[in-house]
């Protein structure tokens, strides 16, 4: 039994998908309509860059979806892998909006739309500089809660990410960063900024979660059809009044990408397939069960070999 999982911000690269828009017409079709919708040039930014330009936030999510559909709906054209035979369908942070419109929940349309709000809403939430977020490497989910229980009084940070065994992200303002650094430090608890400009999947997001309530309750949802795990609960749902409060909620609360994995592991998954740019994922997965069987699809070598396995 396997599930399919697309990644999130930082797993994007220039020239992401290339083989696949040169051998496709209808991926080629696409990035136009893409392009088009979006009243910008993704495709050129996807394909030449520069990264910096790609690494913006309302570059960069867009353009994720737009790869991980775009290998998707190959992988379901060429027939000879049942992909939504899938057990689950899930999506780290706004790989959930990938994992959504994959299972027919949301048109390709809709979910670039959205995707363009989302990043300029979450962008724009603080002041550029004026936040960010922090990797901690080593350290279990239970000991940096209690580091930030003991000082909420000197520094407001926030876990926005439970990723895998030993990897927690932490998101605040930039003097809060520094401080719960500094504490960190004195533990000898290893960690590192992440390149972004906002601190995600928090409270300091609530400007964000205000507008995107109002996008996405007036955008159309249908039931999936194949069930997804969502970030907020780590549990699967189908039911698509739900998955839209879900991901109302999904701007200011932590993403639960270990328990997810746990989850899903637990209701029978042995196998996962991440498709999309990267293998981020793929390796989150590996560090919280060896045993399970990991592929991934982001170029036409990775296809071939998964339609023989």
């Amino acid at each position: 039994m396997f599930s399919v999982i697309f990644p999130g911000q930082g797993s994007q690269l220039v020239g992401m998908a290339r083989e696949f828009y040169e051998k496709y017409d209808y991926v080629k079709d696409f990035f136009l309509r893409a392009d088009d919708l979006l009243e910008k040039n993704l495709s050129k930014i996807i394909f030449e860059g520069p990264q910096e330009e790609l690494d913006l936030t309302i570059n960069t999510q867009p353009s994720i979806f737009l790869t991980s559909y775009s290998i998707f709906k190959v992988i379901e054209n060429q027939k000879k892998f049942k992909i939504k035979n899938a057990k689950f369908y899930a999506g780290h942070s706004l790989g959930e909006y990938t994992a959504l419109c994959c299972a027919d929940a949301i048109s390709f349309e809709q979910t670039l739309l959205l995707l363009k709000s989302r990043a300029r809403a979450m962008q724009e939430s603080v002041p550029n500089g004026q936040g960010g977020m922090i990797a901690i490497l080593g350290a279990d989910i239970e000991k940096i809660n209690e580091i930030l229980k003991n000082n909420n009084r000197e520094y407001n940070c926030y876990i926005a990410n439970d990723n895998t065994i030993g990897q927690v992200v932490v998101s605040g303002s930039v003097s809060s960063l520094e401080k719960f650094g500094n504490d960190l430090k004195k533990k000898n608890i290893k960690f590192k900024s992440l390149p972004v400009s906002a601190p995600f999947h928090c409270p300091l997001m609530s400007k964000a979660t205000l507008e995107m309530k109002e996008k996405i309750n007036l955008t159309e949802f249908k039931d999936p059809v194949v069930d997804i795990i969502s970030n907020v609960t780590a549990e699967s749902t189908n039911q698509c009044s739900l998955i839209k409060s879900l991901l109302i909620e999904q701007i200011e609360k932590p993403v639960r990408w270990r328990e997810s994995v746990i989850n899903m592991i637990e209701n029978g998954v042995d196998s996962f397939l991440e498709i999309g740019p990267g293998k981020v994922l793929s390796g989150l997965v590996k560090r919280i069960d060896r045993n399970v069987k990991l592929n991934q699809v982001n170029n036409l070598n990775d296809l071939e070999k998964l339609q023989y396995d």
